[in-house]
């Protein structure tokens, strides 16, 4: 069975589980602490972050670009009879998407408002792109899930929770992301892919007293604001 080495709150890892759900691929969980690294995972893992996953042959193999390529190398395809183009033109909408977690993760962790609104305008930048490339179709190609729609799950995701926990939007006034993201939470993936207390360790981290969306984030922005444009699309 596969085994995936992880970080409860990693986004890295999430697309990876996620991934592994929607084929259905059975694997086992170890969860270990960043802070304190054990000798053995760093002799595996090159890099030295999560996710690492091990193969049923006993190898390990780093970084979630490569291991959400070997899974769907190695596994039935999301898309069967997809072009050369378009798969490039995949992969590239996916590295934007994981380029982004840590700008995402940052964002959250914000502990004032000068912080958060130029991270989200970060984000924005992003978000705006997405938005003018999506379709009036389910999902990023079509009908059919495919592996942009998992890169981009976790920071819909995240977003999703902190909307629900603080109120505070990151998408903005974009439809087609936002008809997107229900899509694809809509699904469960989301929910599968991460730990049962996923929802509790995420907001201790990100919703904390030491953040300021955790805060309350007070509404020193209001939605007519410039400011609040600029940042929340």
């Amino acid at each position: 069975m596969l085994k995936i080495i992880n970080f409860k709150i990693c986004p890295f890892v999430e697309r990876v589980t996620a991934l592994l759900e929607h084929k259905k691929i059975e694997y086992e969980i170890e969860y270990i602490d960043l802070s304190n690294k054990p000798k053995w995972f760093l002799e595996i893992a090159p890099n030295g972050q999560v996710p690492v996953l091990i193969t049923e042959n006993g190898k390990a193999l780093f970084e979630s670009d490569a291991i959400v390529e070997y899974l769907e190398e190695a596994y039935v395809p999301l898309q069967e009879n997809i072009s050369a183009e378009d798969r490039a033109e995949n992969r590239a909408w996916s590295y934007l998407a994981t380029k982004h977690y840590l700008v995402q993760c940052a964002a959250q962790r914000s502990s004032n408002l000068a912080l958060l609104n130029e991270r989200v305008a970060k984000l924005g930048k992003l978000f705006d792109k997405v938005e003018a490339k999506l379709g009036a179709h389910r999902f990023f190609n079509g009908s059919e899930l495919s592996m942009v729609d998992i890169a981009w799950l976790p920071l819909l995701h995240r977003a999703s929770i902190i909307q629900n926990h603080s109120g505070f939007d990151f998408l903005g006034n974009r439809p087609k992301l936002k008809k997107w993201q229900m899509e694809i939470l809509d699904l469960g993936l989301a929910q599968k892919a991460v730990a049962p207390d996923f929802v509790e360790a995420f907001s201790k981290f990100y919703l904390s007293d030491k953040t300021y969306l955790g805060r309350g984030y007070e509404l020193e922005i209001e939605p007519n604001n410039e400011n609040f444009k600029t940042s929340c699309g």
